[in-house]
């Protein structure tokens, strides 16, 4: 029997939360499907472990995680500790010293989910992002000089390396092929003089080698201007790190909300570890009531499922969470639900039983 070992890390607010009725749910697909388990280690890093040591995990973690199949994360971020220490010496630390250069974001609206937009089909909302995920505009390089004087200046730089963007670019045509999409490029070339006009160029050197993948390119505000007025016109969608970072927030936020947004950090080479994560943050103000939205947790659940190669597993626990916002039965109250947390991972159980 196969054994897929994975690193949890809780983390902070409603994490503990949400991961539990994660595993949960994947030891379930493991005791149904017979011919494979996981085994989870856990890691108490975080916000509370930064409040009692200095830091967010231990000087030696990225070892200790290394051999790892996978990492499933539930959140990060508590008051008190700075959202630049809490998110770059965990999260982004991660995802830079294990390269998961992708970063992979459905967006996809489902049956019974709510949708503000008005007269909007289902079938209109079902975009997958691929966000480059350690470079660019997080490369976390600059200065800061003449730090509280007159003429005080802070430089923030974008890194755009050519094996960066010619990486990310490549898995996004390769998707596109595999699935019959079409590919999307936003960008700021008009404006970013030389990051973005050097990844415009680098997108089009590639699309050479993919005349069968029907492609567009469009500047990043008009693109968030289309994905309310005409978001079926999306299909593969690849962009920068802040660029996918902002977009994919406004996708979770037309498909049903931050309570069903899920991400996966993929390291596609698996030299080492990819991270899956629900992104919806800690919601400190709503931990330890049982009243967090797990589904998010349980789509992640899903991604990780898919890149274990239990694609039938992972598809399965999407067609659970449409049918759970189609009865609206048994949901947390951001869905209009009385559920708690718990009781919606037994659903999930229950239905996949």
């Amino acid at each position: 029997m196969k054994t897929h070992n994975i690193a949890v890390i809780p983390g902070d607010g409603i994490g503990p939360e949400v991961l539990a009725e994660g595993t949960k749910i994947l030891e379930k697909t493991a005791a149904l499907d017979g011919t494979f388990r996981f085994k989870f280690t856990y890691f108490p890093w975080g916000c509370e472990y930064y409040l009692k040591t200095g830091e967010m995990m231990p000087a030696d973690g990225i070892t200790q995680l290394r051999n790892f199949d996978a990492i499933f994360l539930g959140a990060v971020g508590y008051p008190g500790v700075p959202d630049n220490i809490s998110l770059r010496d965990l999260l982004l630390r991660i995802r830079h010293d294990f390269d998961e250069y992708v970063n992979l974001r459905p967006v996809k609206l489902l049956k019974g989910a709510p949708c503000p937009l008005a007269d909007v089909k289902c079938e209109n909302i079902d975009m997958t992002f691929i966000r480059e995920n350690t470079e660019g505009e997080y490369a976390g390089s600059g200065a800061w000089l003449y730090k509280d004087q007159p003429n005080e200046v802070v430089i923030q730089n974008s890194v755009f390396s050519r094996k960066g963007c010619e990486r990310i670019i490549h898995y996004a045509y390769e998707l596109a092929r595999k699935e019959k999409k079409t590919l999307t490029n936003i960008s700021k070339g008009n404006a970013l003089n030389y990051s973005m006009v050097f990844w415009d160029q680098i997108f089009k050197e590639i699309g050479k080698e993919y005349p069968d993948v029907k492609t567009y390119s469009l500047l990043v505000d008009a693109a968030s201007m289309f994905m309310i007025k005409n978001p079926k016109r999306f299909q593969i969608i690849v962009t920068s790190n802040l660029f996918g970072d902002i977009l994919t927030d406004l996708g979770a936020a037309i498909a049903g909300g931050m309570g069903l947004a899920a991400g996966a950090n993929l390291n596609p080479e698996r030299k080492f570890p990819s991270m899956f994560e629900p992104i919806h943050g800690s919601a400190p103000d709503i931990a330890k009531q049982g009243r967090a939205n797990p589904l998010a947790t349980v789509w992640s659940a899903s991604q990780l499922l898919d890149f274990l190669g239990h694609e039938a597993w992972g598809k399965k626990l999407i067609d659970i969470i449409e049918k759970m916002l189609m009865e609206k039965k048994i949901l947390t109250p951001d869905l209009g639900g009385t559920a708690t947390t718990s009781q919606v991972g037994d659903e999930v159980v229950r239905k996949l039983g």
